[in-house]
């Protein structure tokens, strides 16, 4: 357990709670969806555990237990978050005065409209991550735990939190991203990521030599450990981003629909007001 993660996960799901159930108190008529609170909870719970739980126990043991806690954190806790819509949240919850003052400035920045340009997250994601596995940088980190803990994990999630905001559409942004560059950048993202846990399980040395001087109390060796690692990664990836597509899609598809209703009572309205004329 660390004091610190703990206490700040803590304290921002304890935030969260509050907001809701001040939003809930002031429109009864309109409560908080409970997908939304279900959702961010459930980021903040699988955090808790790949960070906080036995994944994190055993991370400098074994490179799989890392690399668990690399996709959950860029491929779950990131998006399960931005589907809690905290941005909506803050909105809702804060008064006029602070949307306009601190909020509102914010999300439209300058800033703020670079990085939600769906290519400078996908950049931004694609490049962290292949940037953080075949550099120095891992390694480094193996042998500094505060690099690991305070510099690698913020890294992870603020790359997820950054590439999938534009292309989950409960937040408000700066920019809105068309659905079809929304389903072919989710799609697309599956290439870097089947492509590093490809390359790591097919590699036939110790990428990572750090491990091979761990103390093992169970499990496979080095070699075998570092195989496992890479499938996950590799199997991992595919099946996660294929909820995220499957997401994308079914939204396209919800928002066509609305368009199609929208039309429809629209021609119905002109054809009424020309019978009328007509009558």
């Amino acid at each position: 357990f660390d004091p610190v993660v703990g206490t700040g996960l803590l304290l921002l799901a304890g935030a969260y709670v509050w907001a809701v159930r001040v939003v809930n108190r002031r429109s009864p008529l309109s409560p908080w969806p409970r997908r939304y609170t279900a959702s961010f909870l459930s980021g903040m719970a699988i955090f808790w555990i790949v960070v906080l739980g036995p994944f994190g126990a055993y991370d400098d043991t074994f490179f799989w237990a890392h690399m668990v806690q690399h996709i959950a954190l860029m491929m779950l806790v990131g998006p399960l978050l931005l589907l809690g819509a905290p941005v909506l949240l803050v909105l809702r919850v804060s008064s006029r005065g602070f949307r306009h003052r601190w909020v509102m400035p914010i999300l439209r920045s300058r800033v703020l409209v670079w990085l939600t340009h769906p290519t400078v997250g996908w950049l931004i994601f694609a490049g962290v991550l292949l940037g953080t596995h075949f550099s120095p940088f891992y390694e480094f980190a193996l042998e500094h735990p505060m690099v690991h803990r305070f510099v690698e994990h913020p890294l992870y999630l603020s790359a997820a939190l950054i590439y999938y905001y534009p292309l989950l559409s409960v937040n408000p942004g700066p920019r809105k991203v068309p659905h079809a560059i929304r389903a072919l950048s989710l799609f697309s993202m599956m290439f870097p990521e089947t492509m590093s846990g490809f390359f790591i399980y097919s590699s036939n040395y110790l990428i990572y030599p750090f491990y091979a001087h761990t103390q093992r109390p169970f499990g496979p060796g080095p070699i075998t450990d570092q195989q496992l690692g890479g499938a996950l990664m590799w199997g991992g990836s595919m099946l996660i981003d294929s909820v995220w597509v499957a997401i994308a899609v079914v939204d396209w598809l919800r928002d066509e629909q609305r368009v199609a209703q929208r039309i429809d009572l629209q021609t119905m309205r002109e054809l009424a007001a020309t019978s009328a004329g007509r009558a």
